[in-house]
């Protein structure tokens, strides 16, 4: 059995278990569960002599042949090397086709599947933890210190250093997705580029552009009860490229915050106190806005948001073509129960 803990990911991926045929790879993190099956997959492939051979097989694969993706994993190569073959849970790769394949006959490739954020319960992730064969690994938004290795690992690939002030902002203004945060440190280290070490100004200049800041004004419409103002802000954010998935994230990752800091302030601390204690640290421009929305927003509130939010983000991702539409209709509830004067807005 291989239920892999969430500060555990990092080492499982970096030092995959030889003994170990398929890997499940869920969570909350869109961007960081894709991000880690391709690090695990190409770790995979360059350890094998020859170099093991990546396949891609989703639902669109099995409609005209149901049986594929047993067959690949089941098949040695002719030239030597394993095939990885790498897929994302559907309506056809669901819980039953993996219990099959992890079950069946042992593998002769290695299986690694992208998941969403799946309950304890989910057929797929009591399949793979309990398979001796087999390891589930969460990814959840990350906390300040896996974002600090991303960071040291960016700039490191760039020939870069960064003052400590500049990484305290830089680790402020990332989290929401393990995607963008990234995206977000490789702008700045082109950004930077030849200058050696990098200061607070280049981190005030490139990251948290003028996307960032339309982000942070729809989160803050929809937690501050105007849910017209946070669809169209979303809609605007839609046209100009930002995807769904992203908004939703995002999402997301502000109201764990806050859920985090409502706990502090129920376990006796001060709300001055709990915003200071909140990492990554709160930047001095969010402040008021969250002062405010931690006065309007209690913790049973705060816990029918996540829900919603969790919800969303699993619908989304299902029905990409509707999920426009999803990340639009959850501001829209986020900001009516932002807007209740009681607890019974959870049960609409």
């Amino acid at each position: 059995m291989v239920a892999v803990k969430a500060h555990q990911a990092n080492a499982v991926l970096t030092r995959p278990d030889p003994g170990l045929a398929a890997f499940l790879i869920y969570g909350s993190d869109v961007g960081l569960v894709s991000e880690r099956a391709v690090r695990l997959a190409r770790s995979l492939a360059e350890r094998d002599t020859p170099r093991g051979e990546i396949v891609r097989i989703d639902d669109p694969e099995l409609e005209e042949d149901s049986e594929r993706l047993s067959v690949e994993l089941l098949t040695m190569p002719m030239f030597g090397g394993r095939k990885i073959v790498r897929a994302s849970m559907g309506r056809r790769v669901n819980g039953a086709l993996l219990r099959g394949i992890i079950e069946g006959p042992p593998l002769a490739g290695v299986l690694i599947v992208e998941g969403g954020n799946l309950r304890p319960d989910d057929t797929a992730r009591q399949v793979f933890e309990k398979s001796p064969h087999a390891a589930a690994i969460p990814c959840f938004a990350d906390d300040v210190q896996s974002l600090d290795v991303m960071v040291n690992e960016v700039l490191a690939a760039h020939r870069l250093s960064i003052t400590p002030d500049a990484r305290e902002m830089l680790l402020a203004r990332l989290g929401a997705d393990r995607a963008l945060s990234r995206g977000e440190v490789d702008k700045l280290a082109l950004y930077a580029a030849g200058q050696g070490t990098i200061e607070a100004e280049a981190v005030e200049a490139i990251v948290g552009d003028a996307s960032e800041l339309a982000m942070e004004r729809v989160i803050d419409a929809a937690a501050a009860g105007d849910g017209t103002r946070a669809v169209e802000g979303c809609q605007r954010l839609l046209a100009s490229g930002e995807g769904a998935q992203a908004v939703i994230a995002a999402v997301q990752w502000h109201f764990a915050r806050l859920h985090r800091i409502r706990g502090a302030i129920e376990s006796g601390r001060s709300l001055d106190e709990a915003l200071r204690q909140i990492r990554p640290p709160l930047h001095s421009k969010r402040r008021a806005a969250v002062e405010s929305q931690c006065r309007r927003w209690t913790a049973p509130k705060l816990a029918a948001a996540l829900a919603r939010i969790r919800a969303s983000a699993l619908a989304a991702r299902t029905a990409a073509s509707l999920e426009d539409a999803h990340a639009e209709r959850l501001l829209m509830e986020l900001a009516r129960l932002a807007a209740s004067r009681d607890t019974s807005a959870q049960r609409a």
